[in-house]
């Protein structure tokens, strides 16, 4: 009897976690559906302010981006949990209508429509995390959403591409066309998400209680951690930068090599790297240990860039083809982003026993993340750098493997030492 109530228990426990890690990947991947359709189109011969009219697109919604973290600083270290549900819908539904300003305004005043497409949109993240975090299990969901990032991109795309090549909708109209698809599955998905419920006694014995930050805890959090965080979100603004390009600009690079036209190579490839992703990011759930798991995030993280950089070398000297290479370039750009992303400050919490909540560090690491893409897009369009984009993600694979390996052992040094002093007062 008492063995039929232990597997009861924990059947009840795998299914309320599939139930709530399927739901937040598919609201994010609702979101996406409003954010990357457009960069399926290359928008070939356009130009705006004398540069690459897709740059100008891609700069305005990573600036409305980038400015939704930096707000969502306090908002998301704020938000109390019965405010998520709406205001996921609230937003997620402004950038849709947006979309459809991009669709009928003229073509000089369209970008500022991408600024504000991504001004709301960059909330999303904070406000599904906030149902996963603080749990046993938040390492596994965490990792099931942040794969989203990598399937829910490749899979945006394609239905941009689709769209594009087989239904032949204007590209102007493809991005809010492609939002409509997703539109039904936001609706529902919020819903059921809505209905999780919080971390029991025993999450809370394992990764603390999670609670709104007010400004003093902030303002705390800041002057104990403060100079740790500083590498931390470099290297993290570095992971996003090669991130973004890769989300972005895939359609140039795949037309350089000579694989234009094939709508389905977006979801392949990003299919190929979030199983990998996936599997490697949800087995560190196995890790009770707090302190071990985030001394193990930083070692996965030199894993990361060090598959990129290897992959790469190999790829210039023509040992692998450009397929194989992104593959293994991306796969080991995101298991250092998605460790990051998901794992890497829901364990700090954890192991410094901090009792506050990812959001308000995660958006911190975000906003600079998002800031680092637009400087590197303003230099290499206004710089007069004569490169393409293949020798421009070689480049910006090896210059961002050897400095992010370089910061996360400093980093890790840094967190090992505070930890030593913590709790051995030495």
């Amino acid at each position: 009897m008492l063995l039929n109530t232990t597997m009861r228990g924990r059947l009840e426990g795998a299914l309320l976690v599939s139930y709530m890690a399927f739901s937040a990947f598919m609201v994010y991947t609702a979101m996406y559906g409003m954010r990357k359709p457009y960069t399926a189109s290359s928008y070939d011969g356009l130009e705006q302010f004398g540069i690459s009219y897709k740059v100008v697109l891609v700069t305005a919604q990573v600036l409305g981006y980038m400015l939704s973290k930096f707000i969502g600083i306090k908002v998301i270290a704020e938000m109390k949990a019965h405010q998520r549900p709406f205001f996921i819908l609230l937003l997620v539904t402004t950038g849709w209508i947006t979309l459809l300003g991009f669709a009928i305004v003229a073509f000089e005043y369209k970008f500022i429509c991408m600024f504000l497409n991504g001004l709301p949109l960059g909330m999303i993240w904070g406000l599904v995390f906030g149902y996963l975090e603080g749990r046993k299990m938040t390492d596994f969901m965490g990792a099931f959403l942040s794969v989203s990032f990598i399937f829910s991109s490749g899979f945006a795309k394609t239905v941009g591409s689709w769209l594009l090549n087989y239904v032949k909708v204007d590209q102007w109209w493809m991005p809010f066309m492609a939002g409509c698809v997703f539109m039904l599955p936001l609706l529902i998905f919020t819903y059921f998400l809505s209905k999780s419920p919080p971390p029991n006694d025993v999450d809370i014995e394992h990764r603390t209680a999670r609670k709104p930050m007010a400004k003093d805890q902030r303002k705390h959090f800041l002057q104990q951690f403060g100079l740790l965080i500083i590498p931390a979100v470099i290297t993290y603004a570095i992971l996003t930068a090669l991130r973004d390009f890769c989300e972005d600009f895939a359609a140039e690079l795949w037309i350089e090599t000579g694989h234009s036209g094939n709508a389905l190579i977006f979801t392949n490839i990003s299919t190929i790297t979030s199983v990998i992703v996936i599997g490697v990011i949800s087995l560190f759930f196995l890790i009770r240990n707090n302190f071990r798991a985030f001394v193990g995030i930083h070692i996965l993280v030199v894993i990361g860039f060090s598959i990129s950089l290897i992959s790469t070398f190999l790829f210039q000297i023509g040992l692998i083809g450009t397929i194989f290479w992104m593959i293994l370039a991306t796969t080991g750009l995101y298991l250092g982003y998605v460790a990051k992303n998901c794992l890497y400050y829901e364990r700090m919490l954890a192991t410094y026993t901090i009792n506050g909540n990812v959001g308000f560090v995660m958006y911190i690491a975000d906003a600079f993340g998002y800031l680092g893409t637009i400087v590197v897009l303003i230099i290499k369009e206004y710089a007069n750098w004569q490169i393409d984009w293949l020798d421009f993600f070689i480049k910006a694979f090896y210059f961002g493997g050897v400095v992010g390996i370089m910061l996360v052992y400093f980093t890790l040094r840094g967190f090992v030492k505070k930890y030593k002093t913590l709790t051995y007062g030495k």
